[in-house]
């Protein structure tokens, strides 16, 4: 498997194709897309497990989402069951992946623990309040900036892993490192397609 190199225009693309898409169809999409969030929040509310449960069904979720494009984009039979569809094939396989996604998670934060003394962490974990001297000092910038910069390349890792897996019956380390290549080579058109998700939003 070798992924394409694309023209940095290509970023714009996606996003254009994708309101196309939805044209199509905004009932699904909306539905989906609504579904996606609603079910992690509810998985997130559960108590104890479901910050373990949210990122572990990710990946499934996010392939049910895909799997309602392809659909629409083939013009084939789908419906609301798509949600739920990523469950099906490669089930475990991307049960790995949320596994894998949780543990980089973690580590990226524990990564900015060492600027704030794990703040951010218990923020994100457990929902604490940052105390106000923290809130009035640059440690908790600080802290977020290197979050962003340590998860960069988790996203790529993560970015077309889900769909590598249930559709192409890659292993989890495979999809996992043919995602990374694949966002590597193709940083201009991501980087084009965040700027334009970004002054859309």
């Amino acid at each position: 498997m070798q992924a394409r190199r694309l023209p940095a225009i290509r970023g714009w693309n996606w996003i254009v194709e994708g309101f196309r898409l939805f044209r199509t169809n905004p009932a699904l999409l909306t539905f989906l897309v609504f579904g996606y969030w609603l079910t992690l929040m509810f998985l997130n509310l559960v108590p104890l497990i479901g910050v373990v449960l949210a990122p572990l069904c990710v990946p499934a979720l996010s392939v049910g989402v895909m799997n309602g494009c392809r659909a629409l984009e083939r013009e084939t039979d789908g419906g609301f069951g798509l949600l739920f569809s990523g469950f099906g094939r490669n089930r475990n396989t991307l049960l790995v992946l949320g596994a894998a996604y949780l543990i980089g998670s973690l580590a990226v934060f524990a990564g900015s623990a060492l600027v704030d003394g794990g703040a951010l962490l218990g923020i994100m974990m457990a929902g604490q309040q940052p105390p106000d001297d923290l809130l009035e000092s640059d440690q908790l910038i600080v802290a977020l900036q290197v979050t962003l910069v340590l998860m960069v390349p988790v996203l790529m890792a993560f970015w077309f892993a889900p769909m590598l897996a249930a559709w192409n019956d890659l292993s989890a380390g495979k999809a996992l490192f043919f995602s990374f290549v694949a966002c590597a080579r193709n940083w201009r058109p991501l980087v084009i397609y965040g700027l334009g998700v970004a002054f859309i939003s």
